[in-house]
């Protein structure tokens, strides 16, 4: 495994170089298909498919920032309201407590 190390630094820097020169032998269409009409009108199809889901996902993307908003704000508002209520049960747990004082004292006089 040791040995696999210094054999990768050396091979690394010409990777890029070995890829310029493949990549375009791969990527060359023979004669015969640029003649073709119905591979042109495929290959033209698939692109304005693509066209037209990337689009179509920028605007799913869009929308579910949108709903994102929307249910941070409902996350904000439901915390507001929740302190707001804790506050009302601490104030009405003074006032019961205080009414069952005033309850105890009368009783005991």
């Amino acid at each position: 495994m040791a040995a696999i190390v210094p054999i990768l630094k050396a091979l690394l820097p010409h990777v890029t170089q070995i890829a310029t020169v493949a990549i375009p032998a791969f990527t060359k269409k023979p004669a015969a298909a640029k003649l073709d009409p119905v591979v042109a009108q495929q290959i033209e199809e698939l692109q304005a498919a693509a066209t037209k889901n990337a689009e179509s996902i920028h605007v799913l993307a869009e929308k579910l920032q949108q709903t994102i908003q929307g249910i941070e704000l409902g996350a904000e508002k439901i915390q507001r309201d929740t302190a707001r209520l804790r506050t009302l049960l601490v104030i009405s747990w003074i006032v019961a407590g205080g009414a069952m004082a005033a309850a105890l004292v009368a009783l005991i006089r």
